[in-house]
């Protein structure tokens, strides 16, 4: 290769290395695997070793990928949070090992092997035992501040027990997989992209700039390494290990002391075989010398440790055959491709049915019945389609014909702007109304047992329930008439829509299936709005006063009440005896009918805390100041809230008040 040729293909590999870690570490949404991405970053070190007045320091091979985003402080990390080189076979960790023998002048070595989660790395600094800050990785040297977000992973303590005066420690924040699959059928319920991955849904949940939508998702996290604790001697990763559990931290439960390369490639073999026995997504094994002194030793580069490396496990992928492509329609309308494949085992599991998610993807990915297709399992749990083998298409395959009608009532088909979601615009269609009846009556909503799928099939085919509020017009001989449905279950169900028209109003609230408004969601409008019609009347810019609620939010539960079908449907709900306004206690304590807004950056705590804490002492929190607005509390890096303040002439607290306040002294609000 002449230097011409080999500077424009190493333009070629920057400019799409650059983009793939944008897609992959700010918009958690990779398009290609890791070891294509790899394979492109191998392919620029190669050409930068053999053309080295081309290398330049900036490159993606010598760089950590990841940037602070927008919307976030940037918090510069002590000790860099470096990333790992990638092994792929047997043959690659011998050569690493080989390697570092031969710098140490040691063999053999002793090593820790432990599980690689796919997550999302985070730095979690504390002082005198107390969690102060936390920030994601970005560039490696400089994060994003998430700590009050981090406050809310229960995994993550809040104090230390026996912890140095001044430590930081490295996790992995990650999502349990099979939350991730419950969190993505009810993203695609909602019309929402779906995640790539549970670590694409960590990294999303924990950039949430209101931390009220990162604690609706349960997030979990594992820490490994000190990062910095000057006054502690650490001899060994297994020592910082124990000392993290000891601390109170989560470390994986999997690791495992090992000497000599021989027992590292036999743990390599086992996890290979035995990672479906996890409950989260792990995509292969970090092998890390045990000794600290030999790995300050062995060194780093700018982008990555000498002294570790992770195998990573190989894609569980599948090929097999599409014979039908189903569309099907969701409670909100949401129109769904399915791709109904022949039966195929992929890590354990038979896989005959896969997700194309919406009309774009099916169009990108140009999937057609009759395609031999590669498949595979994100996160060991979704099945999707990873590329179509085009080589072995019939040669009369035609593109799937995306409807233009709803497949289930013919009603015209439309696709909002900026959504790539397509819904059936009849909001009578079946398909809603029976996944809108099973909304209505799950356990988070109405707990109405009994109304599965058959059943709910029965009613809407028959004529027996139309709308939602017929189920309490529901009579005994109807029921029982019905195909295996005797008297006894037909009273029994009746007894439970009787005892439903008790759930408490915010319950109510989340059974209607108002888009975008899920349980907390519900919970904080009926709180803020203590009935339905004062939510009702609510206008977009009173509706983001509540805290978690932003205008795609808003603007949906203004879309539901402007609707004349929904206001009938609420007054036969009021009809038959629902709650639909808050009959619970008004709050209580010391601060009890005073509003707060804090704005800025909080140093004695995360400002999810001091929420918690005002809320406790009978205040209301809200995201945004109004005239309802009583004392906005600024710290360092406060904004529009504290400007708009001033302007309207609020008063403004400092951290020092909130901490008298906090402490029980109320004078900084004239109590």
């Amino acid at each position: 290769m002449t230097k011409e040729s080999a500077a424009e293909r190493i333009a070629e590999l920057r400019k799409a290395l650059e983009l793939h870690r944008r897609l992959y570490y700010e918009e958690d949404a990779p398009v290609i695997s890791d070891f294509e991405y790899d394979q492109l970053e191998r392919e620029l070190a190669r050409l930068e070793a053999a053309f080295p007045d081309l290398a330049a320091p900036e490159s993606p091979a010598a760089t950590v990928g990841g940037r602070v985003g927008k919307g976030f402080a940037p918090v510069p990390h002590p000790t860099p949070l470096l990333s790992l080189d990638n092994t792929y076979d047997e043959s690659d960790v011998l050569e690493w090992n080989a390697r570092l023998e031969r710098a140490l002048g040691k063999s053999p070595l002793d090593f820790v092997c432990e599980i690689k989660l796919d997550g999302l790395s985070v730095a979690l600094t504390y002082r005198d035992g107390q969690f102060v800050t936390g920030a994601t990785r970005g560039d490696g040297f400089v994060g994003e501040e998430v700590t009050a977000n981090l406050a809310t992973v229960a995994d993550i303590p809040r104090t230390l027990t026996e912890a140095p005066a001044e430590l930081v420690v490295r996790g992995e924040v990650y999502l349990p997989v099979r939350a991730f699959a419950e969190l993505n059928e009810a993203r695609e319920e909602e019309g929402l992209p779906v995640f790539a991955n549970p670590r694409n849904a960590a990294a999303g949940s924990l950039r949430q700039i209101d931390p009220r939508q990162t604690a609706r998702r349960p997030l979990a996290c594992f820490c490994y390494q000190v990062l910095r604790a000057p006054e502690l001697k650490l001899a060994s990763q297994k020592e910082v290990l124990e000392r993290l559990a000891h601390w109170g931290f989560k470390v994986e439960p999997n690791a495992r002391w090992c000497h000599g390369i021989g027992e590292v490639l036999a743990y390599c073999r086992e996890w290979t075989e035995r990672r479906h026995e996890l409950d989260y997504d792990a995509d292969g094994v970090v092998i890390k010398l045990d000794s600290i002194p030999l790995q300050e030793m062995a060194g780093s580069t700018a982008k990555s440790p000498r002294w570790a490396v992770a195998f990573k496990f190989p894609a569980e992928r599948a090929e097999t055959l599409v014979e039908e492509i189903a569309v099907q329609v969701g409670r909100t309308g949401a129109l769904t491709p399915v791709a109904r494949v022949k039966p195929v085992r992929i890590g354990g599991v038979t896989v005959s049915r896969v997700s194309l998610h919406n009309e774009d993807e099916v169009r990108r990915k140009d999937v057609r019945v009759g395609d031999w297709v590669l498949i595979e399992r994100a996160g060991g749990v979704i099945p999707y389609v990873v590329a179509v083998e085009r080589e072995k298409r019939p040669p009369h395959s035609v593109p799937f014909p995306f409807p233009s009608t709803c497949p289930v009532c013919g009603a015209p088909v439309h696709k909002p702007e900026g959504e790539a979601i397509a819904r059936c615009a009849n909001r009578s269609c079946k398909a809603q109304l029976k996944e809108g009846i099973r909304h209505f009556a799950s356990r988070a909503a109405m707990d109405v047992a009994g109304l599965g799928k058959v059943l709910v099939d029965q009613l809407v085919e028959q004529g027996l329930v139309e709308t939602i509020p017929d189920l309490y017009a529901l009579r005994l001989d109807q029921l029982a008439a019905l195909p295996r449905m005797a008297e006894r279950s037909a009273s029994n169900l009746l007894q439970q829509l009787e005892a439903s028209k008790q759930r408490p109003y915010p319950r109510v609230l989340y059974a209607l299936g108002i888009r975008q408004v899920g349980e907390e969601t519900a919970k904080a409008l009926a709180s803020r709005f203590r009935s339905i019609e004062a939510l009702s009347a609510a206008s977009r810019e009173e509706l983001q006063t509540v805290e978690g609620i932003g205008p795609k939010v808003a603007a949906e539960v203004r879309a539901f009440f402007e609707v004349e079908r929904n206001q009938t449907l609420i007054e036969r709900l009021r009809g038959y005896g629902l709650k639909l306004s808050w009959e619970g206690e008004k709050a209580s304590g010391p601060l009890a009918g005073l509003t707060f807004v804090l704005t800025g950056s909080l140093e004695s705590m995360p400002r999810q805390r001091a929420k918690e804490a005002l809320e406790a002492l009978g205040a209301s929190v809200a995201a945004a100041v109004t005239k309802e607005t009583r004392f906005v509390v600024a710290g360092p890096g406060a904004g529009s809230k504290l400007d708009r303040a001033r302007k309207e002439g609020i008063p403004i607290l400092d951290e020092e008040a909130l901490a008298r306040l906090l402490n029980g002294d109320m004078s900084p609000v004239g109590r």
